[in-house]
């Protein structure tokens, strides 16, 4: 990785044109970083393979530029340049390649801050990319807020020089309606996939893979919403499209049937939803092989199942089949292993194993930490069932500590209202509730409630969960009035008109 980064950064020398056929380059660039280390100027990373530049040296550079304003801008647009060129020469499967992009977020950052909103000298082209390539890098990192500004201003180029129907435009619009998906941002997120969508059926027909794929996307926004069988009848709207364009056994077509699967496991109609997961698994080992991370993909879905079914050594023996195949197509710290990492520590916690779990999910965190960083929303998963583990162990004071550092990522990751803030919040009331601390319990119940009434509607199951918890603990501290204004809530839910 070092020496391809090296190359891209040598393409951008002003005397590149002289050296490039010329062996002596790397022997001048190892040269240059040597001088600087010799005056303490530059340290070599921790892995080898990277270097950091003393403060002094940054803070000199800047009052260089900045009596230099428009030096200072094409320095910034070079920057702009060789860290898209890196970030788009990488594979972006191995955990090199997430670690690297994370170590690179900071100097995005820093070039963000001097680079202006027009800058003539890079062509449209290369904003327009360079920009979608960022805002993919921080969506794959859980930085969504810094992604949509990536996206915004790619779209906003793309609007200008293409037009509002462009294909390139309608790709744009529809990653960002994907990170307001992942957001929790629901709605938003259907409005900007119905943009697309009309976009798309204009542009490209209803049965263009493009098309069926935005399809496949609202359909995972209504199941993340909890609209089950909405997002069940754009699945197989999705399906049927995929198959007529792309074939029963093409990659994206078994990503809809996997997706079906994951649906009817989320109904708990698990025996179809194994079914499904067999016809995916069956299609994924004939077109890519049974190493490939897609397959893997399903066969963890499969554990999940029978982790579901409450059969947990037939999901250990999957999630197990999993992690080896995930570690050796990927590395033992990739995103994806250590997702199964952290399942395998759920199920030893639900068999009641709790210190196997601490174990296993420790291992996951410390993977996640590495790969993702902390705040990132896998990471924060990892730490929010840590403190569940704890606060079935009884340790509740430090089962607080580690859901309050759960919920202070997930506020700066999703925001206040998003669905997985407000589980990290339920679940403190839990801690309270047990704890016999009632007011504060009660306190975060109706918060809980209304954020998920906010965001998933008051018909969903978790929204239905947590009012009939904060009635009854109201009822138990006797609160009688509380209780039936939560009970006419609960009628207006049983009657047939709603």
């Amino acid at each position: 990785m070092a020496s391809s980064w090296k190359n891209t950064v040598c393409t951008y020398w002003d005397f590149y044109e002289n050296l490039a056929n010329d062996a002596g380059i790397d022997h001048i660039l190892e040269e240059s970083i040597r001088i600087l280390f010799s005056y303490s100027l530059l340290k070599r990373g921790s892995s080898d393979d990277s270097f950091s530049i003393h403060p002094l040296v940054h803070s000199w550079a800047r009052l260089r530029l900045k009596p230099e304003p428009q030096r200072e801008a094409e320095k910034a647009r070079e920057a702009f340049e060789i860290i898209v060129s890196g970030l788009q020469s990488l594979s972006k499967k191995s955990t090199a390649d997430w670690v690297f992009e994370r170590q690179v977020m900071p100097h995005i950052n820093a070039m963000t801050k001097h680079m202006p909103p027009q800058c003539p000298t890079l062509s449209i082209s290369k904003i327009q990319n360079g920009a979608c390539t960022l805002g993919d890098i921080f969506c794959r990192h859980g930085r969504y807020k810094q992604a949509m500004e990536w996206y915004e201003r790619a779209l906003a180029e793309d609007e200008n020089t293409l037009g509002v129907d462009h294909p390139d435009t309608l790709s744009t619009v529809h990653n960002m309606a994907f990170v307001f998906d992942k957001q929790g941002q629901y709605e938003k997120a259907l409005e900007w996939y119905e943009r697309v969508l009309a976009g798309r059926e204009r542009a490209l027909g209803v049965d263009h893979p493009d098309t069926v794929h935005t399809v496949h996307r609202m359909a995972l926004a209504f199941y993340n919403q909890g609209q089950c069988e909405k997002a069940l009848e754009w699945y197989e709207r999705a399906l049927a499209g995929r198959e007529k364009a792309l074939g029963i056994d093409h990659p994206d077509t078994l990503s809809t049937v996997h997706n079906m699967a994951v649906l009817f496991c989320k109904q708990g109609q698990y025996e179809k939803a194994l079914s499904w997961y067999e016809r995916a698994l069956a299609g994924k080992e004939k077109a890519l092989g049974v190493g490939h991370p897609d397959t893997v993909y399903t066969v963890h879905g499969m554990a999940a199942v029978f982790d579901m079914q409450g059969q947990y050594e037939k999901a250990l023996s999957w999630y197990e089949q999993a992690l080896a195949a995930f570690e050796k197509a990927l590395g033992v710290d990739h995103p994806d292993t250590l997702s199964t990492v952290h399942n395998m520590a759920l199920v030893f916690d639900k068999q009641g194993q709790h210190e196997k779990a601490l174990s296993w999910y420790d291992r996951a965190l410390a993977g996640r930490e590495k790969a993702l960083g902390i705040d990132h929303p896998g990471t924060l998963s990892t730490v929010h069932n840590l403190a569940v583990v704890f606060g079935k162990q009884g340790q509740y004071e430090k089962a607080l500590e580690w859901f309050e550092r759960a919920l202070a990522g997930k506020e700066k990751a999703f925001g206040v209202g998003h669905p997985d803030t407000l589980d990290t919040v339920h679940s403190m009331a839990l801690v309270f509730h047990k704890h016999a601390q009632y007011e504060k319990a009660l306190e975060r119940y109706a918060q809980v409630l209304a954020g998920y009434e906010k965001a998933l509607g008051l018909h969903h199951p978790r929204t239905q969960d947590t009012l009939h918890r904060l009635a009854n603990l109201h009822k138990n501290v006797g609160q009688t009035e509380r209780v039936q204004s939560l009970q006419a809530r609960f009628d207006a839910l049983k009657s047939p008109h709603n």
